[in-house]
């Protein structure tokens, strides 16, 4: 539906209104910050005066980089007559009797110096730069490039008119341009720098990080990188499977029952038909169903929800990336897995050998690691310890390792958590830990040669888990008892137990391929990639109301 036009004028169009002039401030109270009033209070006066404090267009030229790539070659002290006209925010500044200096950085975090001297621009000018233009401000500067006498690639304003060419409708060739306009004013200062007590420079806490990630990313260069390598990797995995030839399709976000993970979901009510909803925590039966369909290779990149805990490696809201191949198996996404992963890390940060967070190198290169996840538990235990072991000895097990059980999990719940604490945690290399209890993976083939046992892989890399993969379960009566057992479970106590998916059922008795399914975090890769935490990878995190 098209949003209903106002009936007020706009303040970004045409000239400046006496309702805009008059517009009281947001900000211009009497406990706002000292700062804010007077920046309010500025923006009040360029209205007033007819001037615009966010003017639509701009007649830029060039971007920040294309001038300092075009002109790296300047001497010191060389100078030219190519005019630019470019556009960032203030994040230096230093104001001279006739001669002003500031630094403008650009999205990517390219910097460049301007200059406005009383001689270039004019007395009037330069006095109402300095009277209207604060850190933090959106500046268009248009001049010359010239080297200055310490070196510095600059841009020595001067007005001048627009060039044929200009890609910017509303400004044509010919049309006046001026020295220096205020491109956004900013109403608030950006933080100050303080030093941490390991002696760290600072300008936000970790807290105001996560908060205010849009200030991260003005202050902070790896904030910024962060948002722009997570772009390539999601680009590097479409660019991988759609080589696969793979089909990208979108699955439900709001869905009748919840189903494809073991975990606990969120709910919300549909006005329009009067009825409860969840919010998607995987989309595996709505891919699945695909697959049964005849889009035998298909996948999704997708968020998530899930109400559980939040953590270092956990949110509520993240990124998934599924993936289903017909006539695959868990060992085919295996291969897989380890190919898109290590392309991921070649065209993201250009070597297998990434460097982490903390300085030291990560090694995801070459083949990878299996073990089993019952042998390696037994081995490391140094005791007897597989899917014919008790429940009441897992008990004791998980106990003498500090690890509560809840009386609804099964042995093979019961099983893995022994294994994460005795294995998992130490996992260091990349390593995929094979072959999971068949009670705690209902969506999963059985093992072609161990009862008990299904065809089911985690990945882990710096002793967490990445992704899993499964030899599909396709035997729709099979499916259906899994899917009873753990309506047991539910009944039972289990707030993460599966609920019976009756239309999922159906579409499978249409018959469902052989496949293998593999499913990953994307905010996790991030942290494989970058040795950061997941609020880290995740450019907008969910958190806690103050």
């Amino acid at each position: 539906m098209r949003a209903r036009r106002s009936s007020s004028p706009s303040r970004y169009h045409g000239s400046v209104t006496e309702e805009q002039k008059n517009r009281d401030s947001a900000h211009d109270v009497d406990d706002a910050p000292e700062q804010v009033r007077v920046r309010a209070q500025k923006r009040a006066r360029l209205l007033a005066d007819g001037s615009e404090a966010y003017p639509v267009v701009l007649a830029i030229t060039s971007s920040i980089k294309e001038v300092r790539e075009a002109y790296s070659h300047l001497e010191t002290g060389e100078e030219t007559e190519d005019e630019v006209g470019i556009a960032g925010r203030v994040m230096l500044a230093r104001n001279g009797g006739k001669l002003c200096f500031a630094t403008l950085m650009d999205g990517e975090g390219n910097r460049i110096q301007v200059m406005l001297s009383a001689a270039e621009v004019g007395a009037d000018s330069l006095a109402a730069y300095k009277a209207d233009v604060d850190l933090g401000d959106h500046l268009f500067v248009h001049g010359r490039v010239i080297s200055s006498r310490r070196g510095e690639l600059s841009v020595m304003a001067r007005p001048g008119v627009a060039p044929a060419g200009l890609f910017t409708p509303g400004i044509d060739e010919g049309d006046p341009v001026p020295a220096w306009r205020l491109a956004a004013k900013s109403l608030r200062p950006l933080p100050k720098a303080y030093t941490a007590e390991d002696g760290t420079e600072m300008s936000l806490s970790e807290d105001m990080r996560v908060r205010r990630r849009y200030l991260d990313m003005i202050v902070r260069p790896s904030a910024r990188d962060m948002v722009r390598l997570r772009a390539t990797v999601v680009k590097s995995l479409r660019s991988y499977f759609d080589a696969a030839g793979f089909v990208e399709i979108e699955t439900p976000m709001l869905q009748n029952l919840h189903g494809g993970a073991a975990a606990r979901p969120f709910s919300t009510h549909m006005n329009a038909y009067d009825t409860d909803l969840f919010l998607r925590i995987a989309p595996e039966l709505f891919l699945k169903r695909a697959v049964v369909g005849g889009v035998d290779k298909v996948f999704e990149i997708n968020r998530n929800f899930r109400n559980e805990g939040a953590d270092s490696s956990h949110s509520p809201e993240f990124t998934m990336l599924e993936a289903y191949e017909a006539y695959g198996s868990y060992d085919t996404m295996a291969i897989r897995t380890r190919e898109f992963i290590q392309q991921a890390a070649r065209e993201a940060l250009g070597t297998e050998v990434v460097t982490l967070a903390d300085g030291s190198a990560y090694d995801l290169s070459g083949s990878w690691k299996q073990i089993s996840m019952f042998e390696a538990t037994a081995e490391k235990l140094g005791r007897e310890f597989s899917v014919d072991t008790p429940r009441d000895e897992l008990v004791r097990i998980a106990e003498e390792l500090g690890e509560d059980v809840a009386d609804h999990w099964g042995p093979g719940k019961i099983a893995e958590v022994i294994f994460e604490a005795a294995v998992g945690d130490d996992l260091w290399e990349p390593t995929f830990v094979r072959d999971y209890p068949e009670d705690s993976s209902p969506l999963t083939r059985g093992h072609r040669s161990k009862p008990g046992i299904v065809e089911k892989w985690d990945l882990y890399v710096r002793g967490f888990e990445l992704a899993t993969a499964y030899s599909e379960l396709v035997d729709p009566v099979i499916q259906r008892e899994r899917f009873e057992a753990q309506a047991l479970a539910a009944a039972e106590g289990d707030p993460e137990a599966m609920v019976l998916d009756e239309d999922f059922l159906m579409a499978m008795e249409y018959g469902m391929p052989p496949a293998g399914g593999m499913g990953m975090g994307l905010d996790r890769l991030l942290m494989a990639l970058t040795g950061q935490g997941i609020r880290e990878t995740i450019t907008f995190p969910l958190v806690k109301k103050l």
